[in-house]
């Protein structure tokens, strides 16, 4: 019996060992595409000058205009195919103002999700609505960010709901 024993050791060793092997060369792929994806969803995304122009839009919040720079994706796009907009953006999580848009957008070539900063425009996929950030958030699959708020959020960094008009700033 100790024979038949000894003699499988060197074989479960190799098993062993390859299984290991195979775990660690796992979670080392595993942890270079985390970093790749994370790296590239969080890369800015270059605007023309002449883009940028024909990519504002102004927020009017009750008597002050906030503008902000749109960035040029197939969701923004499908966004300002609807402006313009007047919404009441309810609170949500004491971090950001949402309404639920009249229909769903595209996401066509969005990344599969962002984190998003204070000033941040974005378009949650899941739940068809717009968001704008008053705080800072954590990484959320299925939001796609729109643009950035120019300036000043104060407007929008107020308690309960608040009625707004969202214009797209044409190019003189």
């Amino acid at each position: 019996m100790l024979a038949i024993k000894r003699k499988n050791y060197p074989q479960k060793m190799l098993i062993l060992v390859l299984a290991l092997m195979m775990s660690v060369s796992y979670s080392a792929c595993r942890a270079n595409n985390s970093l790749t994806s994370s790296a590239s969803s969080k890369m800015p995304t270059k605007i023309s000058t002449k883009q940028a122009d024909s990519m504002k839009i102004n927020i009017k919040v009750k008597d002050k205009v906030v503008t902000a720079t749109l960035i040029d994706s197939k969701t923004t796009q499908d966004f300002i195919s609807l402006l313009p907009l007047t919404l009441t953006l309810e609170d949500y999580a004491k971090t950001e103002k949402i309404s639920y848009l009249s229909r769903k957008l595209s996401t066509e070539d969005a990344p599969p999700g962002s984190d998003p900063a204070v000033g941040d425009i974005a378009y949650y996929a899941p739940w068809g609505n717009l968001a704008m950030f008053y705080r800072d958030f954590g990484y959320s699959n299925g939001l796609v960010i729109l643009g950035k708020i120019d300036g000043d959020i104060e407007a929008l960094n107020v308690p309960g709901s608040v009625k707004v008009t969202i214009e797209l700033v044409r190019s003189q």
